[in-house]
């Protein structure tokens, strides 16, 4: 077990922006020929478990561009092979070579930078790691104030990556000779950046910390998918009336199953603003109104994309339905949920609760400072919540706190830093009015994501 006294500060000395930067456009390992068949696959395999340490991972897929999630490039590397740029799409089904590439690693260590990014198209391929370090994740734990790839290899390698193509379409085929450049890259350094992060982990007392941490992430079951998801969608704030709301819903759902039949990401399809705009704007017509000037109004959307363009009679079809809704059938302003009230409202609502809150991110945000921890890699500020939120029905000590936030998921090393400053936070019953600690010049008590939502 983990406790607070065990754990060293995370402070990390920053030298990148003192010293002079190496920049690196090619991989200093050399790269495999693409991997495009399956025979080229298993040489790959051999070459790769002929080396030594851990197997560097990484997978590129065309977010943005698709309306799938599927990986369009795996990298692999390992000390003693070569850099190998798989290509998965003519691989895909050969469940006996991807089996045999399981086998070959599965008691290695694979090494993923910001691997909840990853991991689902890596599984989703067939691949299945069982022992994993995240570069990301690590750097964070450890105090490093800059944890991307890019920014992680200046501060401790010296070296200046390329970005040019991080955003670039990878389900485009043939792959540029220099997009492959780029994607060797981000292998080549992970090797030593694990090196780097591993050794400030072990220093400061914090390896076993994020072995937790890796592995509570291979273990977690794939997300709940969203309760109406269409409500997500971007310029709601100006949709008014269950009406437009029916319009939204509408929309939403012909956008997602045409975007998916076609597999083009909804945003290239319809942007989210076209749909608030079209929805706002029907919301005043009737039926008949808009069968006569709908087309045009569609057409002259200033938001819509000419791709969208190409299916307006699906997009009045989704209108046509929406008002024809009858009104009782409509959906309600706001769905059911189980989320807490915005903390904003915390104040007037539930004011003692709102009191305890601001003493338990007070003294959180002081622990995660002295541990040099991000307070969300603490103990994530939902959990706090939820405890603090139920402990005007119930009452907690400390046994029943820890019971508590381990049935929310959070970690055995996080109920031993956390529960006990929540647990003392709840004994207060008025608000606390001094300004909380800051670092990097942002108060500790800033507002959260729903909050900032809300």
């Amino acid at each position: 077990m983990v406790t607070g006294q065990e754990v060293g500060n995370g402070e990390v000395n920053s030298s990148s922006a003192e010293r002079e930067l190496t920049p690196i456009r090619r991989p200093r390992a050399k790269v495999a020929p693409l991997v495009v068949s399956s025979e080229d696959f298993l040489a790959s395999i051999k070459e790769l478990k002929a080396g030594v340490g851990p197997l560097a991972v990484d997978a590129e897929r065309a977010s943005g561009y698709r309306y799938n999630s599927h990986a369009y490039l795996f990298q692999f590397f390992r000390h003693g092979s070569r850099i190998f740029l798989v290509d998965p799409i003519g691989l895909r089904g050969e469940s006996a070579i991807i089996e045999e590439f399981n086998d070959a690693f599965r008691d290695e260590l694979w090494l993923i930078h910001a691997s909840t990014q990853d991991l689902p198209c890596i599984r989703e391929f067939g691949l299945r790691p069982h022992r994993l370090f995240d570069t990301e994740l690590g750097a964070r734990l450890a105090g490093f104030p800059r944890v991307g790839l890019g920014p992680l290899a200046e501060e401790l390698l010296g070296l200046s990556l390329a970005k040019e193509h991080s955003a670039v379409d990878w389900s485009i085929r043939p792959l540029h000779p220099e997009w492959r450049a780029y994607a060797a890259l981000d292998v080549d350094v992970l090797i030593d950046l694990y090196e780097g992060v591993s050794k400030a982990l072990n220093s400061q007392g914090k390896a076993s910390i994020a072995e937790e941490e890796f592995e509570s992430i291979l273990n977690a079951p794939p997300p709940a998918p969203r309760k109406d998801p269409w409500r997500r969608t971007s310029g709601m704030h100006k949709v008014k009336g269950r009406r437009a709301l029916a319009l939204v819903r509408e929309l939403w759902l012909t956008r997602d199953a045409l975007a998916r039949e076609i597999d083009i990401a909804p945003g290239r399809l319809f942007p989210d603003l076209a749909i608030a705009d079209l929805a706002l704007a029907a919301s005043q017509m009737s039926a008949e109104q808009f069968k006569s000037a709908g087309s045009e109004m569609i057409r002259t959307l200033p938001s819509a994309r000419r791709k969208g363009m190409e299916q307006i009679g699906k997009w009045t079809e989704a209108i046509l339905r929406a008002l024809a809704i009858e009104e009782r059938d409509l959906p309600p302003m706001r769905s059911a949920t189980d989320s807490l009230p915005p903390v904003k409202v915390w104040r007037e609502k539930a004011p003692l609760a709102y009191a305890r809150l601001t003493h338990a991110r007070f003294h959180l945000q002081t622990r995660a400072h002295e541990l040099g921890i991000p307070l969300e890699n603490l103990i994530s500020p939902e959990s706090v919540r939820r405890l603090i939120w139920s402990s005007e029905r119930r009452e907690f000590d400390s046994e029943s706190a820890k019971e508590f936030l381990s049935e929310l998921g959070v970690r055995h090393w996080q109920v031993n830093l956390a529960s006990d400053i929540i647990v003392r936070a709840l004994q207060e019953s008025e608000p606390l009015l001094v300004n909380p600690i800051t670092v990097d010049g942002e108060s500790a008590d800033s507002q959260s994501e729903e909050e900032r939502e809300a």
